[in-house]
């Protein structure tokens, strides 16, 4: 790959291929690098999220919130809004208004019997608390349906989610609660399957601050229980209070670090926890991932050009009235970004 595109433009680049697919209304079909937020259904994945942000936006409720893969792309900006590919040019800058949007989107898709959709989402968050970063979030894993829920969900949500992380260009954010047995984290169980040797999942683990008196998550943070190659990051989420009354995200950011640095079992490492790091550790883990994988997702794209092309020649013969613009508009940006590497 020649050296014209700067580490910076690395998450942009791919971003727009993930607009692509979507705004095409498929499945994102290549394995683009990227990483994949795994967790149960209260494994705390929404506030982790949301603290990138320090804004509520994500869905919140009892039963599978998450229905639909919510590809988030976090930008650096000197403001602050946010923008829905599919309401493309509209700012909207009440988070309110975003978590309503997520709602109902996912209802036009999945229904309102909380069915589950393999079509994502795709929504940019304009902020100057985030850094360049691109995670798909994805339905927490349940043991009960709820409501009109299909009997199987569990096996929906688990065979959705494996679609997305068998990839090998996926990192796997594996998300687990310290106040539960690690051992049995569902996030870690679903990431051993398929990166059995822990080399692509980054380990997050929260609620730290509600483990028992006595008890801690030292021996996981430091990497020596359930060893990973890109390690464990711990965090403290807001409280539900401190959503409620609308904490300051610098108020939060400063609990979360007087947490780690007073706390006997994490004072030693509190450098290498909490929301800010973890930022910019999958900032950084997310572009070398992108620049690695790169030279081969340019090969895959060359050859799935060429069998579009075919299908556009094809399609163009049954309706000669549509040009299949779409697809064309992404042929057209597929060999720019050929042409560009």
């Amino acid at each position: 790959m020649s050296g014209n595109v700067g580490m910076e433009q690395l998450i942009p680049i791919v971003n727009k291929l993930q607009d692509c697919f979507a705004s095409l209304g498929i499945p994102i079909s290549l394995d683009l690098p990227q990483i994949a937020v795994v967790g149960s259904q209260s494994a705390g994945k929404s506030s982790v999220l949301e603290n990138f942000v320090g804004r509520d936006f994500l869905p919140r409720g009892s039963g599978i919130v998450t229905r639909r893969p919510l590809v988030l792309q976090l930008i650096n900006s000197p403001t602050e809004y946010a923008e829905f590919l599919h309401q493309k040019g509209k700012r909207i800058s009440d988070f309110n208004l975003v978590r309503k949007e997520i709602e109902d989107e996912t209802d036009r898709v999945t229904g309102a019997n909380k069915g589950i959709s393999n079509i994502p989402i795709n929504l940019r968050v304009y902020s100057p608390n985030v850094l360049n970063l691109t995670l798909i979030d994805l339905p927490g894993m349940t043991k009960v349906p709820v409501g009109d829920q299909p009997a199987d969900i569990e096996m929906q949500i688990r065979a959705m989610l494996l679609e997305f992380i068998a990839k090998e260009s996926c990192l796997i954010l594996a998300v687990s609660p310290a106040n539960a047995d690690l051992a049995n984290s569902d996030a870690l169980k679903i990431a051993k399957e398929v990166d059995p040797q822990g080399l692509r999942t980054i380990g997050v683990v929260t609620k730290l601050d509600l483990m028992d008196q006595g008890t801690d998550a030292r021996d996981i943070l430091e990497n020596k229980l359930l060893p990973l190659r890109r390690g464990y990051i711990g965090v403290v989420n807001r409280s539900q209070r401190d959503i409620e009354g609308r904490k300051d995200i610098r108020a939060a950011l400063a609990g979360e670090r007087k947490f780690f640095l007073s706390h006997p079992s994490y004072r030693h490492m509190a450098d290498r926890m909490g929301t800010p790091y973890l930022q910019k550790v999958l900032n950084q883990q997310l572009t070398n991932h992108i620049r690695e994988t790169l030279p081969n997702l340019r090969n895959r794209l060359q050859s799935q050009l060429l069998a579009m092309e075919k299908d556009v020649e094809e399609y163009k013969n049954f309706r000669p009235d549509d040009p299949a613009r779409k697809t064309k508009a992404m042929m057209q940006m597929i060999q720019q970004f050929c042409r560009h590497q």
